[in-house]
């Protein structure tokens, strides 16, 4: 089953306990499995699921950088200027990273797209022709130091991360991009997780989007019958 975005029940389905972990500060070049392992110790058991933000994984594989080290061009400090709220575009240099990837024509013309769809009635055209281009990098909206400033991009290789931790601690693993808007969406998982399952239980964002610092989540199934969360692929 293919990753999911679900935001039609933002709650936790009746059975399933989220139990936020604690963990010390992630940072580059972290052996994040390891750390993994030493914060569920106890904790997790077998059937369980741990969700593992996409962020944590990130960072840890130094797939961020700071804005400081971003110089945005004129094309990048205008179109910022009349973005909405999302901050990879309202932000120059989350939006000069897209423009470097893929190209200023691609940008220009998503923008321009984007304003003839506001006229015809239609949102999103922007993001919808950049596709993950937009989606593959965050911006600098966290609230952790020293990683306020950091600009996030997409981990790499996260299903592969994800069987690697199921393989070192026993327990099936998922990486996921959850937020306080009710979505969430599983980008990586390890073999016989329910991805669909495991977006809906975190659609109240048991991670937090503040200075929680809980990179992690263990999904645990308390109702009848056989967990929904494993068993499928």
């Amino acid at each position: 089953m293919s990753g999911s975005l679900r935001a039609d029940r933002p709650y936790v389905p009746a059975g399933i306990v989220a139990i936020p972990i604690r963990t010390r500060l992630v940072r580059p070049g972290d052996d994040l499995a390891a750390l993994i392992q030493e914060s569920v110790a106890g904790i997790a058991q077998t059937g369980d699921v741990l969700a593992v933000s996409e962020t944590a994984v990130a960072i840890a594989q130094r797939q961020a950088v700071a804005a400081e080290y971003v110089r945005p061009s004129r094309l990048a400090l205008l179109l910022s200027r009349h973005a909405g709220a999302m901050a990879t575009v309202s932000q120059p240099e989350s939006l000069q990273i897209v423009i470097d990837n893929v190209g200023a024509s691609k940008v220009v013309y998503a923008a321009i797209m984007q304003v003839l769809g506001r006229l015809a009635g239609k949102r999103g055209m922007f993001y919808e022709i950049m596709g993950d281009a937009i989606a593959a990098i965050d911006g600098y909206t966290g609230t952790m130091p020293p990683f306020e400033r950091m600009i996030v991009f997409a981990p790499q290789n996260p299903d592969a991360f994800a069987q690697s931790v199921f393989e070192r601690t026993g327990f099936a693993c998922t990486i996921v991009d959850a937020n306080d808007l009710s979505t969430a969406k599983v980008l990586g998982a390890s073999a016989g997780v329910n991805r669909e399952g495991v977006a809906d239980a975190l659609l109240s964002n048991p991670h937090g989007n503040g200075d929680e610092q809980t990179p992690i989540v263990v999904l645990k199934w308390r109702g009848d019958g056989a967990s929904p969360l494993v068993g499928q692929q």
